[in-house]
């Protein structure tokens, strides 16, 4: 896979919202990261120092009452994957990312899109939505 995005900068746009999204009551699952050397399947790992090629960072963000989510996995080669569960429908996404500060927006955006609106309406023609009675 093309190194197109330093992971490892992607992860500080991570870390540096931790704090404000704890201060919101959203819930975090810890940091993550795929290893493009080890064996298939590849296991996600926690910790950054077990990881000697990292081919994904990813974060996993809960609202308060557990009835909503955001997962976000960034591949290095440039692209992230985005999937929702909000307001009983999944939203899926996959926008290309080629700078560490495009990342953080996009974490921005999804925190606001889907933890602060009471509904989910969205329109990007790249994303994919289905409430969960259609599955």
């Amino acid at each position: 896979m093309d190194r197109i995005i330093d992971l490892d900068q992607a992860a500080a746009e991570i870390t540096s919202r931790l704090s404000a999204w704890t201060a919101r009551g959203l819930f975090l699952a810890p940091i993550t990261w795929r290893d493009e050397t080890a064996p298939w399947p590849q296991p996600l790992e926690t910790g950054r120092v077990l990881v000697t090629d990292p081919d994904s960072v990813g974060v996993r963000i809960q609202s308060a009452d557990g009835s909503n989510f955001v997962s976000i996995v960034l591949f290095r080669g440039g692209w992230a994957d985005l999937d929702v569960l909000a307001n009983d429908e999944v939203t899926m996404e996959c926008p290309q990312i080629t700078h560490p500060e495009e990342f953080g927006a996009l974490l921005d955006s999804a925190i606001t899109r889907f933890m602060d609106a009471t509904s989910v309406t969205h329109t990007d023609a790249t994303s994919v939505t289905h409430t969960m009675e259609e599955r």
